[in-house]
């Protein structure tokens, strides 16, 4: 029996605590199998790639990830080299000398573990043969229109395959496959119909059916109970896929999903609990300076401001240096991303903070992709106007400068009337007039192709906010994804969301909700919903989210108006904050990026995996279950001043509270770090690598 020292496995997020021996991971191969291994598509490509260096650490040479070959990918982003395992350069020989085209190398990002791809079309020539046999195996016939899931078949046969080839020449090496979502399923459904042995494990980041279900605006999780699951995918012709789904799901030997929420879901249309919640989590980069994203923000807040120049050109009535930055950012879903609940808040927001006559300005942008034509041309202009407005300036102050250097060097004080003369005069004049226009600033920086019929455009019209002065509250649709290449707003993403004061995620169906940890772990606040796994995550470790910047909509208990008027709270409250209490959250925004490191959250993949071999090779890993599940010691306590949370001074009406300065002095930032730091457990390590292979972080041993 293969024995190890015995480690106390916490429960977390209702996992179970165990007593599990450690494994020694030299004696195991793990393979993780996901389409978007190498091939960006999707928020599963983010789990796979940022979680790939703790992996490939703990697990060194004995890690490998199996994937679609693409040509594109494969040139710009794979190292390619010989196998070092014996039994994985055995299998991808037999397959090639067997007319296949499989691909292996270094993936080239942190950590760069081996990938193996396989080349879809090379071994498309097989597909009615591979479509027998997944019949043969769980009845399940797939269209021949049907090209994803004919593709996914294939990629499918050929990972059973591999893995076959694998465990034949795998010595006494035991194999765990872990297979993300229904794309990479039939490779799971057919290595069990095939008797191989290995220990495997299915990951839903979300169902199929929920997606669908969710988009056509069905309340979805009140009526969870009462669907008929089969008619509802027959009648979105995706019975065959679900069906797909489900197999995988039952055929693992443990099923997991990324969060508490979408473990409900996938119990009820699936049809199988979960036996392990697991977060997904990044790779998040401590700035050797404490406040360096502070400096962040401030950089590329100015790169946006210069944008909001150009934009609003002729009606720039407002103070720059009191106007707030917010953002919602993702796949144009407009329910399922929370959108509409967003703009509807805009409106009533609108309306407080003009009733109240604040002098704050929201610029909101909406950075969802969409089919357009071109860039606006009223959208260039303005950054055109802006460029030459910059370059006049700039003109009419070397002269100034050069003539009040002179008079100095003279002695004199110059005559500040004769300092500047009629010609810049009149350039500044012609200037000022350049930046007249009639019509308003533009709702979208770019021409849409549905226009008429598109959802945030739509009810644009329908609230009113068209950017007029009178508007406290400006709304910028910018569909498409950004980039640093951009004539009109040349900022990456990540340089973007740190420019920004609030990222705005109120989801209606979001399994996990990268977006919102992304603004965490840069410091940025953000808003997200109970709906969303992330939202549960924080609920559960944080005691009051909101003063950690984490504000967080009830859309699961609450009518859609009052989820509605509930963010309306949180933007208001937001708008109200000083500038002092903005930094404050942002500082407590940022320490809880420990949450959300894979150091610490890769513990529950390590859960899943043990609990799988426990079930395959329970003679050789055997765990038993001791005390009860507990967080206790964990969650973020409470501050002891909470100058930012509008929900402390707020019941009905968004009022600030009158105390708020005093909190301010009790404000404390190094002894609330301190504190902080405490209630993070040191993430363990389960397993042993191979002498060499594995690098440990200091601050994460045991």
């Amino acid at each position: 029996m293969l024995r190890g020292r015995s480690l106390s496995v916490t429960s977390l997020s209702g996992l179970p605590q165990w007593e599990v021996e450690e494994l020694p991971v030299e004696d195991l191969l793990l393979f993780e199998v996901a389409w978007e291994v190498t091939n960006k598509v999707g928020g599963i490509y983010t789990v796979i790639q940022t979680k790939a260096k703790t992996t490939a650490d703990e697990w060194g040479d004995n890690y490998f990830l199996i994937g679609p070959y693409f040509e594109h990918n494969m040139k710009t982003q794979v190292e390619q080299c010989e196998p070092i395992n014996d039994a994985v350069r055995r299998a991808v020989d037999t397959m090639n000398k067997h007319g296949c085209q499989v691909h292996f190398g270094r993936w080239l990002i942190e950590g760069s573990p081996y990938v193996v791809l396989f080349d879809i079309g090379y071994s498309a020539w097989n597909l009615d043969r591979w479509k027998g046999d997944l019949w043969e195996a769980c009845n399940v016939g797939i269209p021949y229109h049907d090209r994803e899931a004919n593709d996914m078949l294939i990629f499918g046969s050929l990972t059973a395959w591999f893995l076959k080839e694998v465990t034949d020449h795998a010595d006494a090496k035991h194999v765990i496959a872990q297979f993300h979502e229904w794309q990479a399923g039939t490779g799971l459904i057919l290595s069990r119909a095939r008797k191989l042995p290995i220990a495997t494990i299915f990951t839903t980041h979300a169902t199929l059916l929920g997606r669908y279900l969710c988009a056509a605006n069905i309340d979805f999780y009140n009526h969870l109970d009462k669907f008929n699951i089969d008619k509802e995918a027959g009648e979105r012709q995706i019975y065959h896929r679900y069906c797909m789904e489900r197999a995988s799901v039952h055929c693992a030997h443990v099923f997991t999903t990324v969060s508490e929420i979408t473990a409900i879901e996938a119990e009820h249309v699936l049809k199988r609990k979960p036996d392990v919640v697991t977060p997904n989590g990044l790779n998040v980069k401590k700035f050797s300076a404490v406040h360096e994203f502070q400096n962040l923000h401030a950089m590329y807040k100015a790169r946006i401001q210069d944008f909001v120049r150009g934009h609003f050109y002729g009606h720039l009535d407002f103070d720059l240096e009191k106007t707030l930055f917010l953002f919602i950012a993702g796949r144009y879903e407009f329910s399922n991303k929370g959108a509409d609940i967003f703009l509807e808040a805009l409106s009533r927001l609108n309306f407080l903070l003009r009733m109240h006559k604040s002098d704050v300005t929201v610029v909101v942008f909406f950075i969802m992709p969409a089919k357009t034509n071109n860039f606006n041309v009223e959208t260039l202009k303005g950054q055109a106007v802006r460029k030459q407005l910059w370059d006049i300036a700039h003109s009419v102050k070397e002269k100034f400068g050069k003539k009040l250097y002179d008079a100095l060097l003279r002695g004199e004080i110059p005559d500040m009337d004769k300092i500047l003369d009629r010609d810049d005069i009149t350039i500044m004049k012609r200037a000022i007039f350049s930046t007249q226009r009639q019509s308003l600033p533009p709702v979208t920086t770019h021409n849409m192709i549905d226009d008429s019929t598109d959802p945030i455009l739509s009810t644009i019209r329908r609230i009113g906010l068209f950017n007029s002065r009178t508007d406290r509250v400006k709304v910028i649709l910018h569909p498409e994804f950004l980039s640093s290449t951009s004539p009109l707003l040349p900022m990456d993403y990540e340089e973007f969301v740190r420019g920004c004061h609030l990222g705005v995620f109120p989801s209606y169906y979001e399994p996990w909700g990268y977006t919102p940890a992304e603004c965490t772990v840069m410091g940025i606040p953000s808003v997200t919903s109970n709906l969303s796994g992330f939202g549960c995550f924080m609920q559960e470790h944080v005691a009051d989210p909101t003063a950690y910047g984490i504000y967080i909509v009830d859309r699961r208990f609450r009518s859609p108006d009052d989820s509605c008027n509930q963010l309306t709270q949180f933007l208001y409250g937001f708008c109200k904050q000083s500038r002092r209490q903005r930094i404050i959250q942002r500082n407590r925004t940022e320490r809880l990026s420990d949450l959300l490191d894979w150091r610490y959250l890769g513990r529950y993949y390590q859960h899943a995996r043990y609990l799988t071999l426990s079930k395959v090779f329970p003679d050789k890993f055997h765990m038993e279950p001791t005390s009860p599940p507990t967080t206790e010691g964990f969650k973020y306590p409470r501050p002891s001043s909470v100058p930012p949370s509008p929900s402390g001074s707020q019941v009905s009406s968004p009022q600030g509270s009158d105390v708020e300065d005093e909190e301010d002095g009790r404000y404390n930032e190094e002894e609330e770090a301190e504190r902080d730091r405490l209630n993070i457990k040191s993430p363990f390590s389960l397993g042993r690598v191979p002498r060499g292979n594995k690098k440990l972080h200091d601050e994460y041993k045991n």
